[in-house]
Order: C-alpha cells, then structure tokens, then sequence
C-alpha cells in the first residue's frame, strides 16, 4: 500500500470520528509519535501496530494486486510480449 494513501485514510477516518491524534493513539493502544509518523507518510512502520489503527476502522493491512503499469519494465515488457 502507498505510504501517502494509508496516511490519508487515517487522516481522513480519524477526523470523520471527530477524534485528536491523542484520542485515536489511545484509543489504537499505539504511541502518539507513531500515529504522527504513520499520518505523515513515514516508508518504515511495525505492521502489527498499523494493524491496531486501522483494526478501529474495520480494516486491516494485506497483499493488493501491483497496478499493471507500476510493474518493473522487465515484466510489463514480458506481459506486453506475451498477451
């Protein structure tokens, strides 16, 4: 998953529920620095934790197909060739 579109989502989800990043980190049992890092788009964060945020939202983190033209050229290249 894109760091900015989760950083959005959250964002976006926590202001829906009218919630200040203080709220959502207790309420997420997670630190008040790693909601800020995780709304701020930082590239390197502990799954389980992103987890525990995103569980009050009814979501989780999971495999997503890659986009067919955000694939490396060699394979964008192969399945060009092939079909």
């Amino acid at each position: 998953m894109n760091n900015e579109i989760l950083a959005s989502f959250v964002a976006s989800k926590r202001r829906s529920l009218k919630l200040t990043q203080p709220q959502l980190a207790d309420k997420a049992g997670v630190g008040l620095r790693f909601l800020r890092e995780l709304e701020a788009g930082k590239a390197t964060l502990r799954m389980d934790k992103v987890n525990d945020v995103l569980g009050l939202f009814g979501h989780e983190l999971g495999p997503v197909p890659k986009d067919r033209n955000t694939a490396s050229p060699r394979k964008r290249d192969e399945t060009d060739a092939n079909g």
